[in-house]
């Protein structure tokens, strides 16, 4: 008897041992994958931008990593024009998430914008850089000395447009009549600029972005500095550009655009948006990967490698959606 006890003992124990590694491997699969099985899942739309943008190929690379950790929930990519026209989708109900420049936000808020005080922010990404592009050659070496010149200032809808005609209109150039602008955004100004159809653009994104290091790669460019007293013109109240700050163009951005000089413009930080009303567990998921995935979306995207889990919280002038306050406060040392 106590000899056929012995293998039913020791089978029960390995049961125990079985179940305790399982409870264990169950306990560390819910650390890792905090949404498990109960993620959400149905729709969601994502106005990115155009085709050769930072924010297209962001949107890109988080729904890649929203497929991971969010894998019952289909992300549909849509491209648009720019910040102007992704806040205006979300805040009418047209899109459930984007990427937008804070600038864009205040100018769709100032405006009283339909749904305007439904936005909600998600988290603090990165800053846009604002370029402005001319042939090495030409004598351009300020905003002012764009006047009588074909400049592509952005498309409609962008968050380009609206930087460039308050650039534009702070040094003193009539956005409409001081230039020839051309409606055209970073898909097609770079080849019209080598073309020579157009004397200058303007872009503003994030650092580098792949079409001007393309450009600067077989066709000699420079940047035209924005100096400091244009960025105090900017600041004058009234002006509705509180959200620019002076910065630098890093001087390794485009080695063959600045020859290893840093370059002075402004930056302004772009938001990840959503409304009031987008439900809290999946905003929460939405802000816990895109922190999470800042490393490997980095890889590619540089700009993302800025993503802060400590400033990821200022998402002025908007307020914090409530998953987003969820995620930040489970996350609090």
């Amino acid at each position: 008897m106590f000899q056929e006890a012995l293998p039913r003992i020791g089978r029960r124990r390995a049961l125990q041992g079985s179940a305790a590694v399982l409870v264990v491997l169950g306990l560390l699969l819910w650390w890792l994958l905090p949404l498990g099985e109960s993620s959400p899942g149905g729709k969601v739309v994502f106005s990115t931008g155009t085709a050769n943008g930072v924010y297209q190929l962001y949107g890109d690379l988080l729904r890649d990593a929203l497929d991971k950790d969010m894998p019952r929930l289909d992300v549909d990519l849509e491209e648009s024009e720019g910040s102007l026209e992704n806040v205006e989708r979300v805040a009418t109900g047209q899109a459930d998430f984007t990427i937008a420049a804070a600038d864009a936000v205040e100018r769709y808020e100032d405006n009283g914008g339909r749904g305007a005080d439904l936005l909600r922010g998600c988290a603090r990404l990165y800053d846009d850089y604002v370029h402005v592009v001319v042939p090495l050659h030409s004598d351009v070496n300020s905003i002012a000395e764009l006047k009588g010149r074909k400049v592509a200032v952005g498309q409609p809808g962008s968050g380009v447009r609206l930087i460039a005609e308050q650039v534009l209109a702070a040094a003193g150039v009539d956005p409409k009549k001081g230039i020839e602008p051309f409606s055209a955004g970073i898909r097609d100004a770079p080849d019209m600029l080598e073309e020579g159809k157009i004397d200058a653009f303007f872009w503003s994104g994030g650092l580098p972005t792949s079409a001007v290091t393309t450009l600067s790669q077989h066709f000699d460019v420079k940047l035209v500095p924005i100096d400091a007293d244009l960025v105090a013109e900017l600041h004058k109240p009234g002006k509705g550009s509180r959200h620019y700050r002076s910065a630098l163009m890093p001087a390794d951005a485009y080695h063959k655009a600045q020859n290893g000089i840093a370059v002075p413009t402004i930056a302004v930080a772009n938001l990840l948006v959503t409304r009031a009303d987008m439900d809290a567990t999946l905003t929460e998921g939405m802000t816990r990967t895109v922190i999470n995935s800042r490393d490997g979306i980095g890889e590619v995207v540089h700009a993302a490698q800025r993503v802060d889990l400590r400033t990821a919280i200022y998402t002025e002038p908007l307020d914090l959606h409530t998953g987003a306050q969820r995620y930040y406060r489970s996350v609090k040392p």
